[in-house]
Formats: C-alpha cells, sequence, structure tokens
C-alpha cells in the first residue's frame, strides 16, 4: 500500500495503462500486491471495462463496492486476466480459482458450495433423470455444472414433457412382475412420464426416449425451441394467454441449458469423494508396496498457445491436496514443443535436492502420459545417477498405469478406487497448469519454485 500521493498517481497510471490491452471480452481478473500474491479474483463480460472501472477518477469504491474492496484497491501493484469463451466458463472459472486460491478480499465461493449437474442414472433398468449437486460416483451421465439450480429444474421439467422420463428415486427392476399392480403417480396421468413403474412401457421403448433426451442434450437444441416458440405463437393467437406464457418459460428454461461448463473441463474436485484410504491400500497392492503410499506427487506439462511451456507439480498427503506442495516450472532448457525433454527438466529440477539428500522423495510419482512420458522422467533419474522411488503413468484415453517394474500396462476398472485417486491427482496437476496458463504468458517474472505466491524457504 503507497501513503506518498505522487507513487499513488504513479501506480494507478501503470495499471490503467496494463488495462488498455486488457480484451473486451469476457474473462476472469486477479488483482495482485507488489509480492505477486492474489488478493482478489473477479469475473467480468467485458475485461477492459470491468476492470477499468476500479481505477477511474469518479471511481466511488467505498460506497458502491464497500471498504474492504476499497482499501483493497490501494494495495494493487499488478492484474493478470484469463479470458474466456463465455460469460458462464467465466463465473465457473471464477469460483474454481477462488477456492483454490482463497484471496483474502474475495468474502464469497470459500466454501464448498458447488454447482448442480443434470444426472441421468444409466445403470438402473429405467433410467431417472434428476438435477444433482451430488452425483453419483459411478453409473451416471453427466451434464454440466450450470449456473443456476433453478433454471436447471425449470428445464428438467419442460424436458420432461416431451421425453416423458421419470424423476422418482423409485427402484424399478425390469423383471419385476409386481409393477402390474403398481399405481403411477401424478405425473403419468397428466401425460408428463411413461409410468415405467407401473409397467406401461417397455424397457426398449423407455431407452429410446432416454437416448432421443441425450442426443437432444448433446445438440444445439433449435429444432425443439422452433417447435415450442411455434406453439406459444398459435397459443397467443387463439388468445390462450396461460398457455403462452406457460410456452415462454419453458422456452426460457431450455435457453438456460446452453449456461453450463463441461464436466471434465470444469471439474469439482469437491463433489467427487474419494476414499483416501481405500484408494492407497489398493494403490498399494496394485504396486507391490508394503504399505499404503503416504504421499505422491504428480506432474504434468502444458503448452501455452504454442509460446511456452511449462510444467506443473502437484502434492497429496494421505491422499488428499496439499497446496504448499504445489510448484510450476517455466521449462528453459527445451527449443519448442518436446513434452519428453520437458518431463526430464522438470524431474531434474524438482528432485535434483532429493538425490543429495536436501529432501525427501515422495512415495510415488505420477507422470501424466504414457510409456514415453514414464521413460522421460526415468532418463532424468538415470542422468541423477540415482534410484527413483515408485515412478508411475497415467495415459488420459485408455486410463491405463505403466509402471517402471512391468514391460505392459495395468488397466483397472473405472470404479477402482486406486484408480479414481490417480485420476483425481493427473486432473489436479492439469488443472494447475491449465488455470494459470494466459497469466504466465503475460507473466513478467516467473520463479520456478513458487508455491501459492510464496518463495520456499532454503532455495
Amino acid at each position: 500500500m503507497t501513503t506518498d500521493p505522487k507513487e499513488d498517481n504513479l501506480r494507478i497510471e501503470a495499471l490503467r495503462s496494463l488495462i488498455a490491452d486488457f480484451p473486451k471480452s469476457p474473462g476472469v481478473y486477479l488483482m495482485k500486491d507488489d509480492e505477486g500474491r492474489a488478493l482478489y479474483v473477479g469475473k467480468a463480460k467485458d475485461l477492459r471495462s470491468r476492470v477499468s472501472s476500479y481505477f477511474q477518477p469518479s471511481a466511488d469504491l467505498l460506497n458502491t463496492r464497500g471498504p474492504e474492496i476499497a482499501r483493497m484497491v490501494t494495495m494493487v501493484t499488478d492484474i493478470d486476466f484469463l479470458d474466456c469463451d463465455t460469460e458462464v466458463d467465466a463465473l465457473l472459472r471464477e469460483a474454481r480459482l477462488i477456492k483454490d486460491i482463497q484471496p483474502p478480499f474475495n468474502a464469497q465461493l470459500k466454501d464448498d458450495r458447488t454447482f448442480p449437474y443434470i444426472e441421468i442414472t444409466m445403470r438402473d433398468d429405467f433410467p431417472a433423470v434428476f438435477v444433482t449437486r451430488t452425483p453419483r460416483l459411478k453409473g451416471s451421465k453427466l451434464y454440466g455444472p450450470f449456473s443456476s439450480v433453478a433454471a436447471v429444474r425449470q428445464a428438467v421439467i419442460a424436458l420432461q414433457r416431451v421425453f416423458k422420463y421419470r424423476t422418482c428415486d423409485i427402484n424399478i427392476e425390469d423383471g419385476d412382475d409386481s409393477r402390474r399392480f403398481f399405481r403411477p403417480c401424478l405425473l403419468h396421468a397428466i401425460k408428463q412420464c411413461t409410468a415405467p413403474c407401473a409397467d406401461h412401457i417397455s424397457r426398449e421403448d423407455y431407452k429410446k426416449d432416454i437416448d432421443r433426451l441425450k442426443k437432444f442434450m448433446n445438440s444445439k437444441r433449435s429444432v425443439i425451441l422452433r417447435q415450442m416458440e411455434k406453439e406459444m405463437k398459435e397459443a397467443a393467437e387463439k388468445r390462450e394467454f396461460m398457455e403462452a406464457a406457460r410456452l415462454r418459460d419453458r422456452i426460457k428454461s431450455i435457453q438456460a441449458l446452453s449456461l453450463s461448463g463441461d464436466p471434465h473441463e470444469h471439474v469439482q474436485p469437491e463433489v467427487f469423494y474419494i476414499d483416501p484410504t481405500r484408494g492407497l491400500e489398493k494403490l498399494a497392492d496394485i504396486l507391490d508396496m508394503e504399505s499404503p503410499p503416504r504421499s505422491i506427487e504428480g506432474i504434468d506439462i502444458a503448452t501455452l498457445q504454442g509460446e511456452e511451456t511449462v510444467g506443473s507439480l502437484v502434492c497429496f498427503i494421505d491422499g488428499k491436496p496439499f497446496k504448499n506442495g504445489y510448484k510450476r516450472f517455466r521449462i528453459k532448457t527445451v527449443v519448442g514443443t518436446d513434452d519428453y525433454a520437458s518431463i526430464r527438466e522438470v524431474v531434474t529440477r524438482r528432485y535434483r535436492y532429493a538425490a543429495v539428500g536436501d529432501e525427501l522423495y515422495p512415495d510415488v510419482i505420477l507422470i501424466d502420459g504414457g510409456l514415453g512420458q514414464l521413460h522421460a522422467a526415468q532418463e532424468a533419474f538415470s542422468d541423477m545417477d540415482l534410484k527413483p522411488p515408485m515412478v508411475i503413468s497415467l495415459a488420459k484415453r485408455e486410463e491405463e498405469i505403466y509402471i517402471q517394474a512391468k514391460a505392459s500396462p495395468i488397466r483397472l476398472s473405472r470404479n477402482n478406487d486406486a484408480l479414481r485417486l490417480l485420476q483425481r491427482v493427473r486432473d489436479e496437476s492439469h488443472r494447475f497448469a491449465q488455470h494459470y496458463h494466459h497469466l504466465l504468458r503475460r507473466k513478467k517474472t516467473f520463479d520456478e519454485d513458487v508455491q501459492q505466491g510464496r518463495r520456499p524457504p532454503g532455495k
């Protein structure tokens, strides 16, 4: 925080000059102090306009945004941004960054509140459709996360009138003859559900409706929206204004489905619980370890729009993220895009201190990639003339685990606790690199051992 008026004016002018190059597009911005720590994370429909509003001569921040934000602005010496494709993307990325970084001036989104999903329970004989913040750990098709729980609930109701799926949690089995005597609920009477509970539809025909719903969710939804708009217009012409209003609301709710993220890109780790104890025990069995590993480090390489390459390293202790152990590396010795060489550099720079006994190795080192990436990591240890701890890699598409002592990869069931733990470490290392890739492209200085804005001692 500056106290000299002249210095403060120079600081503000420098920030205005920086903001002038911001895009006029959606994105997330990070206000930083003179030590590079993120003070505040916000989202914007128009990055340049939004961020510049903090530093206008006429800005009355004390009254419009409160005393805490007004004080924060006096501490800002740098601003970074992450441009996004849409406002929804900006909203979801803002929430993720706030949860990860915990900036001191963000009052909201620091807890475990999550965004909802639409879940289709595909393992059921007659899949149900729900809006949920706690989806099943397996056997479901997920859409989202969505930015508005109210809007997505209305959308599920509107779509039920078209695809007539069930939204109940009754256990319905195809071979259960007692269904013939079951009395369906009101939704069947108003033709909003085909009542598989009462054996009014075969499993094959119900599956066709669910398949049509999935196809619709993966489409641009223009056909059904045009049909509904036509029905709304016809109802209005017949002066059936209540029906026209209902159709209007349904159209809005279905349009709200576009306000969603992607389950893989906008990961919410706090939604999908993994029992770390079970995962570590099973991992020990798979890796032939005498006891469950306590520390796991994951490494990923990311190329920043063809301009520069960075490595990320995340640390898990007892199956849980240890944020103070996270590191980022700007690749220095590799020309062009070469994942193998980049992995060798990151491994060397990260573990060279362990090689001379100044640090402890983790129990397991997980490399994002396949056999080639694993070999690259092993070559780095070989060049340092030391025997590494357990080094493995996890390939994305087939989710195969390559182990240093085995010639062939291991394939586990998708629901295996050890695999899901490794996936979380792998996905966290990827997320840690990708969340910052735009920021690092613009960063003036970059320290290889930055850990959440703090330089580790003794380095």
